[in-house]
C-alpha cells in the first residue's frame, strides 16, 4: 500500500519555478507542508498563496551554507520536523569546454552539485530523526554526457556519484535516497545558457519532440516518497517518449 504523506513535512530547493514549483504544489496537494526555498522570494509569496496545504517561503542561495542550514531551521521551527528533502535547485550553462568562460563552472559546480551536498548535510539529522527521505533531481545528463554540456553533466554524475554514497552510509538508519533523472523538461533552465550556437540548439531539441512538464517530474517525486517505508526507489528515469539522445 502506498505510505499517506498526510502531515509529513518537506524542504523543496528552487521552488520559484519549474520542477521545484510544481514538485511543492504536488507534495501539497498530497497533504505535506512544505517549506519552499530560492532566491526569488516574491515568486514564492505567489506560490504560498496558491497552495492547498500549509507553507513556508524561505530565502535560500545554496551556495551559501549559512543559508541553508537557516532555511533547514526555520523549516523545523515552523513544522516542528522533517521528513523530506527535495534538492532541486540548479542551472544549466551549456557550452564548449575550449574557449569557456570558466565563471559559469564555478556558478554550475557552486548551485547544482554543492548545493545540493550542502543542503543534504543539514538536513540529514533530522531526517535521519523522522527516518526521512533526500530527493535529488538530477538529470539524463548525470548518466550520458555530450558535446557542449561537459561542466554540466560533471555536475550531475557528482550528484549520482554522491547520493549513493549517502545511500550507502544512511541507509540502515531508515532514510531513502532518490534520485530523479529528467530527460527534456519545458521550465526556464534553458534560459539561463549565454552561449548564442548552444542556446539556439537546445531550443531546436525542444521543438522537436513533446517535452515534460514539470508536473510530470513532480509526480515521479511524490510517487518515490509514497512508497512504503520498506521499499526505496532509489531512481527514476523519466524522459518524453520522442526524446531519442540522452
Amino acid at each position: 500500500m502506498p505510505q499517506d504523506l498526510q502531515g509529513k513535512v518537506a524542504l523543496v530547493t528552487g521552488a520559484s519555478s519549474g520542477i521545484g514549483r510544481a514538485t511543492a504544489l504536488a507534495l501539497s496537494r498530497a497533504g505535506v507542508k512544505v517549506a519552499v526555498g530560492a532566491r526569488r522570494v516574491d515568486l514564492l509569496d505567489e506560490l504560498v498563496v496558491s497552495a492547498p496545504t500549509e507553507m513556508l517561503a524561505v530565502h535560500l542561495d545554496v551556495t551559501d551554507q549559512q543559508s541553508v542550514a537557516d532555511a533547514v531551521a526555520a523549516a523545523v521551527a515552523k513544522f516542528g520536523r522533517l521528513d523530506a528533502l527535495v534538492n532541486n535547485a540548479g542551472l544549466m550553462q551549456s557550452g564548449m569546454i575550449v574557449g569557456a568562460d570558466t565563471r559559469e563552472w564555478v556558478r554550475m559546480v557552486q548551485t547544482n552539485l554543492l548545493g545540493s551536498m550542502f543542503a543534504a548535510h543539514a538536513a540529514l539529522p533530522h531526517l535521519i530523526a523522522s527516518k526521512g527521505a533526500v530527493v535529488q533531481v538530477s538529470s539524463t545528463s548525470g548518466r550520458t554526457a555530450s558535446a557542449g554540456s561537459g561542466v554540466y553533466a560533471a555536475t550531475k554524475f557528482g550528484i549520482t556519484a554522491f547520493s549513493e554514497s549517502l545511500r550507502q552510509e544512511v541507509t540502515g538508519q531508515g532514510v531513502r535516497v532518490i534520485v530523479i533523472q529528467p530527460g527534456f523538461v519545458a521550465t526556464e533552465l534553458t534560459d539561463h545558457i549565454t552561449d548564442p550556437v548552444m542556446r539556439a540548439a537546445a531550443a531546436e531539441i525542444g521543438q522537436s519532440m513533446r517535452p515534460l512538464d514539470p508536473e510530470d517530474v513532480a509526480e515521479a517525486v511524490v510517487f518515490a516518497l509514497s512508497q512504503p517505508a520498506h521499499i526505496s526507489v532509489n531512481e527514476i528515469l523519466v524522459r518524453p517518449t520522442d526524446q531519442v539522445r540522452s
